[in-house]
C-alpha cells in the first residue's frame, strides 16, 4: 500500500479516517529493527480521535544500524529447539517454485519473512546454502539435510514467547496463524507509544 500504484489505496483510506475525525499517522516498520529475528516490513496505521489532542509518534528502531543493539539472529531466537522436530514442519520435497528464490539465511542473520503458508516458510539455517543459477532458480550449493522451518521455530522468529502453547488447529493451520500474526515485540512497542492515552 505504501509504494507504487497501490499508494492511492493508502491515501484514500487515510482521507476517510481523517474525514471521520481521526488524526492519522502511518509508517512502514521492519520487525528486525524492533527485536524480532526476521526481516518483515509491514505498514502500520495509527489513528487517534482528534478531540483527544494526543500526538502519536512511532517508536524508533532499537536494533541494527545506528541503534544500541545488533539485530537479533536466528541462532539467538532458535537456541535450544530440537534440530529435527518430526511432525512439526512440512516435509514435502522442494518444488521448483519454492527454489525460485533464496529462502535461506545464515544463523547469524535474521530470518526471511515468516509467511502464513507452510509450504513457503523459509529454510532452517542448518540447511545447505543456496546458489543462484539464474533469475528464478536456486539450488543447494552442498549436500546435506535441508528442511523448512517448523511451526514452533516460526513462532520463535515472530517473537512469540516459548511458553505460548499452540493447542488449536492442525500443524498447517498453526503455520497460518503464526505467519499472519503481528510480531508481539513489535506490536508491544507500537502500542506502548500510546502512553497515557489508555
Amino acid at each position: 500500500m505504501a509504494y507504487g500504484a497501490n499508494r492511492q489505496l493508502l491515501d484514500n483510506q487515510l482521507r476517510r479516517y481523517r474525514l471521520a475525525g481521526y488524526c492519522v499517522k502511518w509508517r512502514v516498520l521492519n520487525a528486525r529493527d524492533y527485536g524480532v529475528a526476521q526481516s518483515r516490513s509491514r505498514i502500520f496505521i495509527v489513528g487517534i480521535r482528534s478531540d483527544l489532542e494526543f500526538e502519536y509518534n512511532f517508536p524508533e528502531p532499537n536494533r541494527g544500524r545506528g541503534a544500541a543493539q545488533k539485530l537479533l539472529s536466528q541462532r539467538a531466537a532458535l537456541k535450544g529447539l530440537p534440530e529435527w522436530p518430526e511432525g512439526e514442519f512440512n516435509d514435502e520435497r522442494f518444488h521448483w517454485y519454492y527454489l525460485s528464490r533464496n529462502r535461506r539465511r545464515d544463523w547469524t542473520d535474521p530470518s526471511p519473512c515468516i509467511v502464513g503458508h507452510w509450504r513457503h516458510v523459509p529454510l532452517h539455517p542448518m540447511s545447505p546454502p543456496l546458489r543462484r543459477i539464474h533469475t528464478d532458480k536456486w539450488v543447494f550449493s552442498t549436500r546435506g539435510r535441508a528442511r523448512r522451518l517448523a511451526y514452533k521455530e516460526c513462532a520463535a522468529l515472530q517473537g512469540f514467547p516459548r511458553s505460548f502453547q499452540w493447542k488449536r488447529g492442525s500443524v498447517r493451520e498453526r503455520f497460518q496463524m503464526i505467519g499472519n500474526a503481528v510480531p508481539p515485540p513489535l506490536f508491544k512497542q507500537v502500542v506502548h507509544k500510546l502512553g497515557d492515552l489508555w
